[in-house]
């Protein structure tokens, strides 16, 4: 019977214990039963791991993830999230690349939850990927909390249930982009836009186009160029730029299309014939440096990086990202700590006894789930409680040569509620309507 009892697999030695004891006459008592249900929560983590949008996204995201889980389990994030774990359940996580077809992204996200029965998955880079794994969550009853992507359309096209996105949508970084845009160059009479031909750079030259015509309707849109994604290469677009009459170029490129057009484009000098608006350009301030255009207008998809609030939370997420990995975090980084404090807080709202809870209690607890972390205040104030709101800033970039470092500066914050649509109202049809009950 002893023999029985070692060989027994983890969770069953208990079994074999009341059986053979019940022959034996031998009753069990509490204290050799001592490990509480459900004492690990699985999660699965899925990013850019190769390809061209690794380096400046996937991997700044996937190391976000793994400082802040060791931390977590170390119970060393400073208060009020400080308890080990999730509410004391030791935290496992799964780390997987997210390269590849949709198609190869939902059967990943189905071997997630179905063979490796993660307990939620955290992840994702493109909107494409988002959209794909979405309607798949829902089916499974899958908690599924997005990091980056940024369309708006994950809650407008219907209500969810078990996916959630504590970082807010891109319709925030346009319309700060546009606010930003006019407050400092308000004699612009044109504009370009150069913006990926998929979901993410669709929606975000719609918004900031949207957005410029409700608050400037003089200024025309001269060329609205839509490369494929990761096409790596833009002499055309280049070309077509030069011609134009345009002060100003709008661009939600990321990735290595991002640092590959910055490349590019300096060879040929239009950074001089028309300022660059990034809104995802703080990215890649770190891997370009000096050769980041100084007067670039940077956004880093809130208020995250340089732009991120002075706290000891934020300081405390800087320096340990910092330490392990040798330079600043960027906004990927933050975003993924964002979405694990968020999720972090929903388990231990939900938990009311030693046993983790279930699925349909942590989605439950999640819903408007409202705290401070190194980003900021984020309010999952939209799309049914499942969207976050959060500030967000804009800033001119420069190159310290007495530093050596790279800087943000002539800064301007706006409030959430300015550059968010209200609860219940399409961002797309918010803009166009004039942007009403904008509190700015």
């Amino acid at each position: 019977m002893m023999m029985l009892l070692r060989r027994s697999a983890p969770g069953h030695g208990y079994f074999w214990f009341v059986l053979f004891g019940s022959l034996l006459g031998v009753a069990p008592t509490q204290a050799q039963n001592t490990a509480p249900p459900g004492a690990t929560v699985k999660l699965g983590i899925v990013s850019f791991l190769t390809g061209p949008a690794a380096a400046p996204f996937g991997i700044p995201g996937r190391n976000g993830a793994e400082i802040m889980i060791e931390a977590m389990n170390a119970g060393k994030v400073p208060a009020p999230f400080d308890k080990v774990g999730f509410g004391g359940s030791t935290i496992e996580s799964k780390y997987i690349d997210e390269t590849g077809s949709t198609a190869n992204v939902v059967t990943e996200f189905r071997n997630l939850v179905q063979r490796d029965q993660v307990d939620a998955v955290v992840g994702y880079v493109s909107s494409g990927s988002c959209l794909a794994v979405t309607p798949v969550a829902e089916e499974l009853k899958a908690l599924t909390v997005f990091y980056d992507c940024g369309t708006p359309r994950i809650f407008e096209e219907r209500p969810r249930a078990y996916v959630f996105r504590v970082s807010p949508h891109a319709t925030m970084d346009n319309v700060a982009a546009a606010r930003y845009l006019l407050a400092k160059k308000s004699d612009i009479t044109s504009y370009s836009g150069l913006n990926q031909n998929y979901a993410w750079g669709q929606d975000s030259w719609r918004d900031f186009a949207a957005a410029m015509q409700v608050l400037a309707p003089k200024i025309v849109v001269d060329k609205a160029l839509f490369p494929k994604l990761f096409a790596g290469e833009y002499g055309t677009e280049i070309s077509t730029l030069l011609t134009s009459k345009s002060q100003v170029l709008h661009t939600s490129f990321y990735d290595g299309d991002l640092e590959a057009f910055i490349y590019q484009e300096q060879a040929r000098a239009l950074d001089k014939r028309m300022t660059i608006l990034a809104t995802t350009g703080e990215a890649a301030i770190w891997r370009l440096r000096d050769k980041m255009p100084s007067g670039t207008i940077i956004g880093a998809r809130g208020a995250n990086g340089p732009l991120a609030p002075d706290s000891e939370l934020n300081r405390w997420f800087q320096k340990i990202y910092s330490d392990r990995y040798g330079t600043p975090p960027t906004y990927p980084a933050y975003q993924m700590a964002m979405s694990l404090l968020g999720l972090k807080l929903a388990y231990e709202k939900a938990k009311t006894g030693e046993a983790k809870p279930i699925t349909d209690q942590v989605a439950a607890a999640f819903k408007g789930i409202e705290f401070e972390g190194p980003s900021g205040s984020v309010k999952l104030a939209i799309g049914d409680g499942h969207q976050g709101i959060s500030e967000t800033a804009y800033g001119t970039y420069r190159f310290n040569k007495e530093t050596n470092e790279p800087e943000i500066v002539d800064i301007v914050r706006f409030p959430a509620e300015c550059v968010n649509p209200p609860a219940g109202v399409n961002a797309d049809g918010w803009i166009k309507g004039g942007m009403k009950g904008a509190k700015c």
